[in-house]
């Protein structure tokens, strides 16, 4: 059974409030629309699985325009929002090429990040009342 407040459509700002919270906390915006659950496996799996990478030694990648595909991961990397800039602020995310997880530490650090922004999706739908 749906919570009340996730069965009924919001208004735009409150949606695009929504949206910036979920980005921005991964979860939130499933607990602001009363789906606990959801909100909290989410913000427990996809921290997980950011902090996982960067422990797995992956790399934080910057935003260079000249290359394209870094410019994409650093797009990427942002998408988990908080816990990104948390890391960045304490200087984690450096990256050893040598490490032998070096490649896994960047895939599960870019795939936090898209599937968070899969996640504001999700909340943009059930905010709308599609789902």
């Amino acid at each position: 059974m749906r919570a009340a407040a996730a069965d009924r459509t919001q208004t735009p700002s409150t949606i695009y409030l929504m949206c910036a919270a979920a980005w921005f906390l991964p979860g939130a915006g499933h607990l602001w629309l009363g789906r606990r659950q959801k909100g909290l496996v989410f913000l427990v799996s996809l921290t997980l699985m950011f902090a996982f990478g960067l422990w797995l030694e992956g790399r934080l990648f910057p935003f260079e325009i000249s290359q394209p595909l870094v410019a994409l991961a650093a797009i990427a990397d942002v998408g988990i929002g908080l816990p990104y800039f948390v890391a960045k602020a304490i200087g984690v995310g450096a990256g050893r090429v040598v490490a032998i997880t070096y490649e896994y530490g960047n895939t599960f650090v870019i795939a936090a990040g898209l599937l968070n922004m899969l996640v504001v999706l999700d909340v943009f739908d059930i905010a709308k009342g599609r789902k």
